[in-house]
């Protein structure tokens, strides 16, 4: 392996500057040297209202209205659970009964789904519950 120059690199020839004219791909015909078309200096319009963007924005795709139902399900589970090993250990916190509260006010919301409804209306009853049991003591 031989290195050319002070840096390692070998020093190139200049390109050029000749065009090949006799190629049989595409080529551009050659352009003049000022441009014909003329662009306002006017900002671009406005698409729409704020009202219309947000009314775009707020049009819900029925599976992820569904995968955000499961995960608020699985997120009120996962918050009686704590509350079961809390009550095991003896040692409940408020933490775990916040969490389980806004658990509850989630699990308001409808999926669209029948049977997922249903089992979220069940989860909901769980919390309220375990919640209503806890206000005793």
């Amino acid at each position: 392996m031989r290195i050319y120059g002070p840096n390692g690199t070998t020093l190139g020839s200049p390109a050029s500057s000749t065009r090949r004219t006799n190629s049989t791909g595409f080529s551009l015909p050659d352009a003049p040297a000022t441009p014909d078309e003329t662009r306002s200096a006017a900002p671009p319009k406005a698409a729409g209202s704020i009202d219309a963007l947000l009314a775009m924005q707020g049009v819900e795709d029925p599976t992820e209205r569904r995968k955000r139902s499961v995960a608020r399900g699985r997120g009120a589970l996962d918050a009686l659970d704590e509350l079961k090993l809390g009550l095991l250990s003896g040692n409940l916190d408020a933490a775990t009964m916040n969490r389980l509260r806004d658990a509850a006010a989630n699990l308001k919301s409808s999926s669209g789904d029948p049977g997922l409804d249903a089992v979220l209306a069940e989860i909901e009853l769980r919390v309220e519950v375990e919640l209503a049991k806890a206000g005793k003591f």
